[in-house]
C-alpha cells in the first residue's frame, strides 16, 4: 500500500473496510461483548499495530484505520467497564513474518511521488533490507502473558523500535499541545 493519492476508489474502500471493520475491527467487538455481558465479565485481545499511534508517509489509509480502531476501543472500554469487560490493544512493530516480506499490497504509483518519503517506504517491505527486530514467538509469548494482568493494559506495545517511536511521537504531541495554551483558551466563552 502506499498514499492515498496513488489508490483508485476501491482499494480506498477495500482498506477502510477490512482494517476497520473487518475480522479483527469493530464487528469483532459486535459479536464478543453480548456474550461476555451474559456471562459476567471477559477479555479481548485486539491485536492491530503501533501504526494506530504513530504514522509514516506512505500509509495513509492503513494508518487512518488503526488510528480508528484505538479510538473505538478506547470508547468501548468505558462503555463496558459496568459489565466486567476489559481489552488490550496489541500494538506490534515489525516481525520476521510473511507479511512484510510476501503479502503486503503495493498499489500502482504515481511517479510524481517517486523521490518523496512516501515512495521510501517502499524499501522497508524488501527482503535485502534490514530485517524487522521483532520475534513473532516472542511476541505471542507476551501477549499471552497479557492475559493474567488485572486490571487489562489497554495498550500494550511490542518491540523496542515500536515502543520508541510511539514514545517519541506522544512526546512531540505532548509538546505540541503545551505551547497552544494561550490559542485553546482563545476559543473559550467568557462570562
Amino acid at each position: 500500500m502506499v498514499n492515498n493519492d496513488d489508490l483508485d476508489d476501491r482499494t480506498r474502500f477495500m482498506t477502510i473496510l477490512a482494517n476497520l471493520l473487518g475480522c479483527q475491527g469493530i464487528d469483532e467487538f459486535r459479536t464478543m461483548i453480548p456474550h461476555m455481558r451474559e456471562q459476567g465479565g471477559g477479555r479481548i485481545i485486539q491485536i492491530f499495530s503501533y501504526g494506530g499511534q504513530v504514522a509514516y508517509p506512505g500509509n495513509s489509509l492503513y494508518h487512518a484505520s488503526k488510528f480508528g480502531i484505538e479510538g473505538f476501543v478506547e470508547s468501548v472500554v468505558q462503555e463496558v467497564a459496568p459489565f466486567n469487560i476489559q481489552a488490550t490493544i496489541i500494538e506490534p512493530g515489525g516481525a520476521r513474518t510473511e507479511f512484510r516480506y510476501g503479502s503486503a499490497h503495493v498499489t500502482n504509483l504515481m511517479p510524481e511521488y517517486d523521490d518523496t518519503p512516501t515512495h521510501a517506504f517502499l524499501k522497508k517491505l524488501g527482503p535485502a533490507n534490514r530485517l524487522a527486530e521483532g520475534d513473532p514467538d516472542k511476541m505471542a509469548a507476551r501477549i499471552i502473558e497479557t492475559l493474567d494482568q488485572d486490571p487489562a493494559p489497554l495498550h500494550v506495545v511490542l518491540g523496542s523500535q515500536a515502543r520508541q517511536a510511539t514514545i517519541n511521537r506522544f512526546t512531540e504531541r505532548l509538546n505540541e499541545y503545551k505551547g497552544q495554551a494561550d490559542l485553546a483558551a482563545s476559543t473559550d466563552i467568557k462570562e
